[in-house]
């Protein structure tokens, strides 16, 4: 192959294609020159979207489902935990959600046993092959409400926490009307 573009370049009668390889040989050595971006190790979230919608669960019962949708970022791509094993001793989650509930037209943090109270999640295992290890995407996580009323409006606090402890900031979604079929955006 090198022995072709070699031939080409001092061949007299093809200066075509002499010119054509300098400029291809120029921009290969232009883009592979780009230099890696990074970022620091803790993680970033920022909230995208919160969906609300009608559902039936497992059993059958009418419910509301909502669907949060946020953007994050890790900067040493240690994001995700493996599968939990017997007798683990470290985290088993890394998805923290805090509830709040409107109440006197003021946002205040919901009690322990809420019905609405989510528990905390885990985020699968993550790992990016070659050089540059940054992770970034989107992650969608789906609530199921059996218990509302019309009057209820919510807000979720959150936060991610990657495999090296490191923790992200904190996000918030904005006000959500649980009775209202509707999207709710940033």
């Amino acid at each position: 192959m090198w022995f072709l573009l070699i031939r080409l370049c001092y061949d007299s009668t093809m200066n075509n294609y002499k010119s054509l390889l300098v400029s291809g040989l120029f921009l290969i050595a232009t883009f592979s020159c780009v230099k890696i971006q990074t970022l620091p190790p803790e993680p970033y979230v920022e909230f995208t979207s919160f969906k609300v919608f009608d559902t039936v669960d497992i059993l059958g019962n009418t419910a509301k489902g909502g669907t949060l949708k946020f953007y994050f970022e890790d900067g040493d791509g240690d994001l995700g935990l493996p599968p939990p094993a017997t007798g683990q001793t470290y985290d088993t989650t890394n998805l923290f959600l805090t509830l709040y509930r409107k109440a006197g037209g003021v946002m205040v943090p919901a009690p322990e046993n809420d019905p609405l109270k989510p528990s905390d999640y885990r985020i699968p295992y993550m790992e990016r092959l070659g050089q540059n290890k940054i992770l970034k995407g989107y992650i969608s996580v789906t609530f199921l409400y059996l218990f509302y009323s019309e009057s209820d409006t919510i807000r979720y606090d959150f936060y991610i926490k990657d495999r090296a402890l490191n923790v992200s900031n904190i996000a918030s979604t904005s006000e959500i009307a649980l009775f209202v079929n509707d999207l709710y955006e940033k």
